[in-house]
């Protein structure tokens, strides 16, 4: 008989969720209440779990101790790819520098962003899921995010081509989309801008040139934000 490694296969789970939510290991620990490290540790396959534990990175991850246990005895199964609302999201984040990424989804946490986020690693996938093609399969392509933050430099496919052809569909050409360049001398700026970018933001992405970017597209920090947080 195969011997399972449960501590592994639940700590690959909980990391493909965590990643699925946008998340952070640091922002994963605050919501369930634990330490980093020990989140750190959960995903290496390195601890062991209490059921306390179990109950509460399933109460942070937003899915049933069940759904956590059938995302860790099926590797293979994408989480959230059943076209369910879990799947839908307002903004997507692709970026595959992971201290980039990081700072960014700061920027939203300082911003009090309640926002449904993805977070993609590169071009390919991105495609993918903004076409429901592949792992994506199961979501609807009228299910569009509001706005992609978007790296020029991402492997597999170039962010160039990313915007291109979100652009070129008269499914997708609606969704806003905000170029992450190193430099507003970035010769690739201009040609975004052709292609259809609505702006752009130098990175790192911080609180300031985030709240900049929102006022421009005239998103209405109503719709963005905690209901909770505007009657502070």
């Amino acid at each position: 008989m195969r011997k399972i490694d449960l501590k592994s296969q639940l700590g690959t789970a909980i990391r493909a969720k965590r990643n699925d939510l946008g998340i952070s290991q640091e922002e994963l620990a605050d919501r369930a209440g634990l330490h980093r490290t020990y989140i750190s540790d959960i995903e290496r396959g390195a601890r062991n779990l209490s059921l306390e534990s179990i109950d509460k990175l399933a109460t942070a991850l937003q899915i049933s101790i069940a759904s956590l246990f059938f995302n860790a005895d099926n590797p293979s199964h994408p989480p959230g790819n059943n076209g369910s609302p879990a799947d839908s999201v307002d903004i997507v984040l692709v970026e595959d520098n992971e201290n980039d990424a990081e700072l960014a989804l700061h920027a939203f946490r300082e911003a009090r962003l309640s926002n449904r986020i993805r977070h993609i690693h590169d071009g390919a996938e991105a495609l993918d899921y903004v076409f429901c093609r592949n792992r994506y399969a199961g979501r609807y392509i009228d299910d569009r995010p509001q706005v992609i933050l978007l790296d020029l430099n991402l492997p597999k496919v170039s962010g160039i081509e990313v915007l291109r052809q979100i652009k070129a569909d008269d499914r997708t050409k609606s969704i806003h989309v905000i170029v992450l360049t190193v430099s507003q001398h970035d010769g690739d700026i201009a040609q975004c801008r052709k292609l259809g970018a609505d702006t752009y933001i130098v990175k790192p992405v911080s609180f300031n040139n985030l709240s900049e970017v929102t006022a421009h597209l005239k998103l209405y920090w109503a719709l963005l934000k905690n209901p909770s947080s505007m009657a502070a």
